[in-house]
């Protein structure tokens, strides 16, 4: 069991880190399980690749709490309405991402979780960061903060999020990728898709746990439930960093950096395949 924790600690550094990153938490996880294998049954690790992701949700939750409770006794009431505006839009916005989910999850599970498909998408969507920042680069955002973020943009801000249902993408650098192009700061587009994460990845989760135990039953071994709450455990730790680092960063960067590291990326893991696949 020991040696199996290890590997979920290091699963779980590698989520903290790249949830919150828009270079694919999901794909980074799947291209690890191709040289750091779980002792596990493969329900339990198709189930795993997506509940690991509440540890770092919760981190947003905690790093947010204030910010997103309509409740805060140290807001006023216009703050209050304002915070019960920022969640319908949220609602809104992962309609779209809920809908084709629940139609597509099987599918895409059985078809697109492979390197292979990680990997273009790493690329493609790295050179989308460079040549979306390069093209908004003289242009001042339309949205500098979320009480002028219509639901029309916020909708249409979660169609791009559906595109993240593709390994590789990044769920966040979908969504950022959307919210740049339809106007909005790099602050807000950051922090609506921290936000959008909350919903999509807690009804992600419990459809996944409801499938994991319609298939297998009721219950873990023991060694999956240390690995399960390890990952967990770890990645909110990890997120709580990689969250603070990328707001940091980006008050003085763009996101070209992310755009290059994709492509390196997706270039090492093609000439992989080619080699040794």
């Amino acid at each position: 069991m020991f040696i199996e924790i290890l590997k979920a600690i290091l699963f779980g550094i590698v989520e903290g880190i790249t949830e919150w990153l828009p270079i694919s938490s999901t794909g980074h996880l799947i291209l690890l399980e191709e040289f750091v294998t779980l002792n596990v049954s493969e329900a339990f690790w198709d189930m795993f690749l997506v509940v690991i992701q509440l540890g770092a949700i919760i981190a947003v939750l905690v790093l947010y709490f204030n910010k997103l409770n309509p409740f805060a006794s140290n807001k006023a009431e216009s703050e209050k309405k304002a915070t019960w505006m920022l969640w319908a839009k949220v609602i809104v916005a992962v309609l779209p991402a809920a809908v084709f989910g629940l139609l597509l999850d099987d599918w895409l599970t059985a078809h697109l979780y492979n390197f292979q498909t990680v990997a273009i998408m790493l690329i493609l969507y790295g050179l989308a960061f460079i040549f979306i920042e390069n093209s908004q680069h003289v242009q001042q955002p339309l949205y500098k903060d979320f009480n002028h973020l219509s639901f029309k943009t916020a909708l249409l801000i979660g169609m791009f999020q559906v595109l993240a249902l593709i390994p590789g993408t990044s769920r966040s650098g979908a969504t950022i990728i959307g919210a740049i192009i339809l106007g909005c700061s790099r602050a807000v587009a950051a922090e609506f898709s921290f936000f959008l994460a909350i919903p999509v990845m807690v009804g992600a989760s419990l459809l996944k746990l409801v499938k994991f135990f319609a298939e297998t039953g009721f219950g873990f071994t023991a060694t999956e439930g240390a690995v399960l709450i390890t990952g967990m455990l770890v990645s909110f730790f990890v997120s709580i960093f990689a969250i603070k680092f990328l707001m940091g960063y980006i008050r003085k960067h763009d996101f070209k950096a992310f755009g290059y590291y994709r492509i390196a990326l997706g270039l090492i893991v093609l000439i992989y395949a080619i080699l040794f696949a």
